[in-house]
Parts: C-alpha cells; sequence; structure tokens
C-alpha cells in the first residue's frame, strides 16, 4: 500500500490516535478496483448495526484485513485534514474510489457526518469520487447523501436484499447498490422491476478503473455484487467492507 509518500507510522511512536484514521492510497493493487486511488477509513466509522459485521463483511478477512486492522489501530493513515489533501492532488477527472474499508464518518453512532461529508464533497470537485453507505437513510444521512450527490460526489446506498433495494430507490436520493446470492451471473429484476445489473469486476470482466459504473450517481440499474466464499454474506471485491467498501 502507498501513503502520498509518507512513511507509514509505527505503532509504538505514533501520536495518540485521533477518534478516525483515514488512509490513502495512490495506486491500488486490489485486482478488482484496479490501479485506481483508494482510500481506507478505521472501522470504527462503520455503522454500529451493520449486520455484515463478523457476518461476511470482505474486510474483515484476506490481505485487506491486514491493512484495515493497522489502519483502526492508528498506525498507519492519518487525519481527515491529510485525507482531504490526499485527494486535493488528485488530477481532475480523476476515478477513485472512497472506503475500500469503512464507512462515512459519523458525528454520532448511527448519524453521518454532514460536516465532515460536505469537506470531502469540496474536495473532490473537478474529480470522479464514488462510495458506498451502510448507513441508514434516515431524514439527516439522507439529506447529507442528497447533497453529496447533488455536488459530484457519489454516495450509494447499499442494500441487503431486493426489497430493499427497491425501499432506497423509492427514496430518490441516491444510486443504489444491492447483494446479491452467491453465483449470480445474469441480470435480474427487484420485486417493484427494478433492473438490477451484475457488477463486471466481480464477474472478472473488467475492474472499477475501467468500469465506472458506481460512479454514475444518475444512473436508473442498480448494481448488484454477488455474495460468495462462506456464507452468503460474504460479498465478491472490495465492495461491500463495513458499507457495502
Amino acid at each position: 500500500m502507498h501513503s502520498c509518500g509518507r512513511p507509514p507510522r509505527s505503532v509504538a511512536s505514533a501520536a495518540p490516535p485521533s477518534p478516525f484514521t483515514y488512509h490513502f492510497t495512490r495506486i491500488s493493487r486490489n485486482a478488482k478496483t484496479g490501479p485506481m486511488p483508494v482510500t481506507t477509513t478505521s472501522a470504527n466509522s462503520c455503522p454500529p448495526d451493520c449486520s455484515l459485521k463478523r457476518n461476511g463483511c470482505y474486510a474483515e478477512s484476506g490481505p485487506l484485513a491486514l491493512h484495515w486492522r493497522v489502519v483502526s489501530e492508528g498506525g498507519r493513515g492519518g487525519s481527515f485534514d491529510e485525507l482531504l489533501q490526499d485527494i486535493a492532488t488528485l488530477r481532475r477527472h480523476a476515478l477513485w474510489r472512497h472506503n475500500q474499508a469503512g464507512d462515512l464518518t459519523p458525528f454520532s453512532p448511527g448519524v453521518i457526518d454532514g460536516r465532515l461529508l460536505a469537506k470531502l464533497v469540496q474536495a473532490n470537485k473537478g474529480r470522479r469520487g464514488f462510495t458506498y453507505t451502510h448507513y441508514a437513510p434516515t431524514a439527516a444521512n439522507g439529506a447529507a447523501i442528497r447533497r453529496a450527490n447533488e455536488l459530484g460526489f457519489t454516495v450509494n446506498l447499499s442494500a441487503e436484499t431486493l426489497a430493499q433495494a427497491d425501499a432506497h430507490a423509492e427514496l430518490r436520493i441516491a444510486p443504489v447498490v444491492v447483494i446479491l446470492p452467491g453465483g449470480t451471473t445474469k441480470p435480474m429484476r427487484t420485486p417493484g422491476g427494478r433492473h438490477v445489473v451484475v457488477c463486471p469486476a466481480s464477474l472478472s470482466n473488467t475492474d472499477c478503473l475501467n468500469c465506472g459504473i458506481c460512479q454514475q450517481r444518475d444512473r436508473v440499474a442498480i448494481m448488484g455484487f454477488p455474495a460468495h466464499g462462506s456464507g452468503a454474506r460474504h460479498v465478491q471485491g472490495v465492495f461491500f467492507a463495513g458499507q457495502v467498501s
């Protein structure tokens, strides 16, 4: 993992960690994302009621888990302001992925910090950032998510069932992604008749850098990620790590 030229911090010498730690990787080595910029946020950013915790979250196993653990312990990464500086160095129109692990920063348990999200949106201006969130689209969260999408930073609402995907889509505040049954390879419809497209990267046809569908905030189709591995909730790729990473 790369950290914008800054040497990684050692756990022993690091100052007391801030409540949340953020790590910026300028060129990802993840086969699913491709060599694009990605970020990782400490695990305490994830909503407390996320049902994927210890129940199939991709970021809790494999190489990403090792990286996420170090970030979560404050041994790698930096402050939110440092993250904003890193994002501001990206070239114009660059496609980048926020939170390959972790979620949007909360103000309190279950509540997205709209102020910090607005700063992230501003840093992204002129670039093509996108992410996913498992935070419930309550009135407050929904307003922050809608505003982010309107200003050019794509926040996908993460659904765990096709019925929930319909409910999220009905809100009309953000694009929607959903977990699909393991082995799914063909498009399908939700109970409400909405079109669900299977993630091309999950089918090994491409990667995020060369696809970019999840960054398209005005898309009509719901993006589906097939579950795999141990249990039906283990999701392909890095897309549902803590938030639907």
